[in-house]
C-alpha cells in the first residue's frame, strides 16, 4: 500500500500546458492520475492517458467507466480542457460561439455530471475548474473566451453551495497569462470584418508578448495541488503574481480607475 496515495485524479486536456503540468504535479504528491487527450490513449510518464472529447456525452461516459474499471473511484476532477478565439465579438458567428461554450462551459458540465454520482457514493470528492483572470475582468477582443470563463465562475460557485452537504467541494483556479501553446493557438473569428483588422493584429501581438512573459504552467499546477489538498478549500485561487494582482485590483480599485487601466494595458484609446 502506498502511504503517499492521495486518491484518484482525473484531469482533462493533458496533451500539454496546464493540464499536463497539473497531472504531473498531482502524481508527484501521490495521486493516481488519469488524463484525457483527443488523440490516442496510452501512458506518459506514469500518467494514464485516455481518449475523450468533452463535447460528446457518450465519450465522457466511456471515460468515466474506464477510470472506474481501472481504479474503482474518482476523488478529484480537474476540468482543464478549453479553447479560445481572438477578435471582435461581432466577428464570431453564433455557431462559433456555441462551439467555444461547448468546450469551456458545457464540457465542464458534462464531466462534472458524470463524476458526481461516483463522488456522492464515496461521500467525498473535489472538483477544480480551471478558469482565468479573464473570468473576473473584461477582455476586449476576447469577449467569447472571457464570457465563457465568467459563466464558469458563476456555475462553479453555485454548484459548490449545492454539493457541500454531500461531502463534495468545487473550487476555481484562475491563471494569468501562462507560457503555453494555448494562447498562441487561439482560433480566428469565422466572419472577420475589415474594420477590426488592425486592432485584431494588435491584440494578437499583445497576447503573444504576454504569453512569452507569462508564468510557466508549473505555477498553475502548484495552485491546483494546493486547491486539491486543502482541507477547507477557498472558492477561488488566483495562480501567479499577475492573477493575484488583478484579483485584488478588481475588488478594491474604483470602477472608473480600473476601466482606464484596462484600456491602457490593452492599448486602447
Amino acid at each position: 500500500m502506498n502511504r503517499n496515495f492521495n486518491g484518484v485524479a482525473l484531469v482533462t486536456g493533458t496533451a500539454g500546458g496546464i493540464g499536463q503540468a497539473s497531472a504531473r504535479a498531482l502524481q508527484k504528491v501521490g495521486y493516481r492520475v488519469f488524463g484525457t487527450t483527443r488523440g490516442d490513449a496510452g501512458t506518459s510518464g506514469g500518467i494514464n492517458l485516455l481518449t475523450c472529447d468533452v463535447t460528446d456525452d457518450a465519450s465522457v461516459a466511456r471515460l468515466v467507466e474506464e477510470v472506474l474499471a481501472a481504479a474503482g473511484r474518482i476523488d478529484l476532477l480537474v476540468n482543464n480542457a478549453g479553447v479560445g478565439v481572438v477578435g471582435g465579438a461581432e466577428e464570431s458567428s453564433p455557431a462559433q460561439a456555441l462551439a467555444l461554450f461547448d468546450v469551456n462551459v458545457f464540457g465542464v458540465m458534462r464531466m462534472t455530471n458524470a463524476v458526481l454520482p461516483v463522488m456522492r457514493r464515496q461521500g467525498a470528492g473535489r472538483i477544480i475548474n480551471i478558469s482565468s483572470i479573464l473570468g473576473l475582468i473584461p477582455a476586449p477582443y476576447n469577449a467569447l473566451y472571457a464570457s465563457s470563463k465568467h459563466a464558469l465562475e458563476g456555475y462553479s460557485e453555485s454548484l459548490d453551495h449545492e454539493l457541500r452537504t454531500q461531502g463534495i467541494r468545487v473550487t476555481l483556479v484562475e491563471p494569468g497569462y501562462t507560457n503555453t501553446a494555448f494562447e498562441r493557438n487561439m482560433s480566428k473569428p469565422d466572419q472577420p470584418l475589415a474594420y477590426y483588422d488592425t486592432v485584431r493584429r494588435q491584440t494578437e501581438t499583445f497576447l503573444q508578448k504576454s504569453v512569452e512573459r507569462g508564468d510557466p504552467p508549473e505555477i498553475v499546477a502548484q495552485t491546483v495541488v494546493k486547491a486539491a489538498r486543502a482541507a477547507q478549500p477557498d472558492r477561488r485561487y488566483p495562480a501567479g503574481k499577475l492573477a493575484r494582482q488583478v484579483s485584488l485590483l478588481r475588488r478594491f480599485v474604483p470602477a472608473s480607475a480600473f476601466d482606464k487601466s484596462l484600456r491602457k494595458q490593452n492599448g486602447l484609446p
